[in-house]
């Protein structure tokens, strides 16, 4: 039996079973200990199962959210009373629940939060972000954007001002490899490669990926995709990369129901899709279509927004968005107290895998 045979072998007796012991793979495989052993730690390595005591299992469930609006900070002592301006590209859908994590930080440590929206749009990110320095904040929670015109020179506007600044979900682009900006980010690939790993766990070998042309996000989740897809040997010539419009806009049904057909066509039965509303549409138009969810077709959803209320309840990768809000406000307050030389601190948060019924599971749990 070839190597790649006995991978599938194992990751089929796992999904089966939940978990399986060692020695009953030896058995079952008809292969010595250390080959197993050797294929488990490849399988694992890979992100495909996890390693037990004496076993291996499909999951490993991990606990809830954290507590939020913690006072205390892990990145030093934390201002208090301080008026914190926020600036967030919308206050719809993702960014509601960021701004909450940074005003329950900001309250219990007696501040205020002020916030302002913009539009993905340099010249409105600095117009709000002016406001608030005519404001009196002291500090800042921004999310500019980083492309585009004009964003490049509102990035050094930002690196100048003499309050501190903390980026929101935004990293400098590679023109300003040495902005002195500390950030607080999700780590959006690795979270589209969790997606494809556990779809290649279910058997899946060709996972495509769909993303909406309005969201800034969806670079990050293609890097991911691309990544995985690499490293876990699938075929990257038979994925499908696909863009469609906002769910809801002028002829997304169409453009939907075409999408499901250049699937159908490819064989590919496995997606990711950016965001929660286009996850659900789309799987409106396959259940109009006649395509069955999760029978036919396995979806996991980007943002779980919305995605538990979806029919069938969506498998869903969730960024950590209060914990995310609060880190940022935790790293703007620290830097405001603390009046030494700090260096810039760049956090990043793991998303979490939140397992449904849209690729096949009948019940939900949590991966890391």
């Amino acid at each position: 039996m070839l190597a790649s045979e006995r991978h599938q072998l194992i990751l089929s007796l796992v999904r089966e079973h939940g978990a399986i012991r060692l020695t009953e793979l030896v058995d079952r495989l008809g292969v010595t200990a250390v080959t197993v052993r050797r294929d488990v730690t490849e399988l694992a390595d890979r992100g495909l199962l996890t390693r037990v005591h004496g076993g291996v299992t499909l999951t490993r469930p991990r606990g809830g959210h954290p507590e939020p609006g913690r006072a205390a900070s892990a990145f030093g002592p934390a201002a208090h009373g301080a008026l914190v301006g926020m600036v967030a590209p919308s206050v719809e859908y993702y960014w509601p629940t960021v701004v909450q994590g940074a005003q329950s930080t900001v309250a219990a440590t007696g501040g205020r939060l002020v916030l302002r929206a913009s539009s993905y749009d340099a010249a409105e990110d600095r117009r709000q972000i002016t406001k608030l320095l005519e404001r009196g904040v002291q500090t800042l929670l921004v999310a500019p954007a980083t492309r585009g015109r004009g964003a490049l020179d509102l990035l050094r506007w930002l690196g100048s001002l003499s309050v501190p600044v903390v980026l929101v979900e935004r990293l400098p682009p590679p023109e300003l490899p040495t902005l002195a900006l500390d950030a607080a980010t999700t780590a959006h690939a690795l979270g589209a490669g969790l997606a494809v790993r556990h779809l290649v766990s279910l058997g899946h070998r060709s996972v495509g990926l769909v993303t909406s042309r309005s969201s800034p996000t969806s670079r990050a989740l293609r890097t991911g995709w691309r990544e995985t897809i690499g490293s876990l040997g699938l075929d990257e010539g038979a994925a499908l990369d696909l863009d469609v419009p906002a769910y809801g806009s002028p002829g997304w049904a169409e453009e939907y129901d075409a999408l499901l057909e250049r699937c159908r066509r490819a064989g590919v039965r496995a997606l990711l899709v950016h965001a929660d509303r286009e996850a659900i549409g789309l799987i409106e138009r396959a259940r109009d279509g006649g395509v069955a969810v999760p029978g036919e077709l396995a979806v996991v959803s980007y943002d779980d927004e919305v995605a538990a209320a979806s029919d069938p309840p969506l498998t869903a990768v969730c960024p950590q968005k209060h914990r995310l809000g609060a880190v940022a406000a935790e790293l703007a307050l620290a830097r405001l107290a603390d009046t030494t030389e700090r260096p810039v601190h760049r956090l990043q948060l793991w998303p979490t895998l939140v397992v449904r019924e849209s690729c096949g599971s009948s019940s939900e749990s949590r991966l890391p």
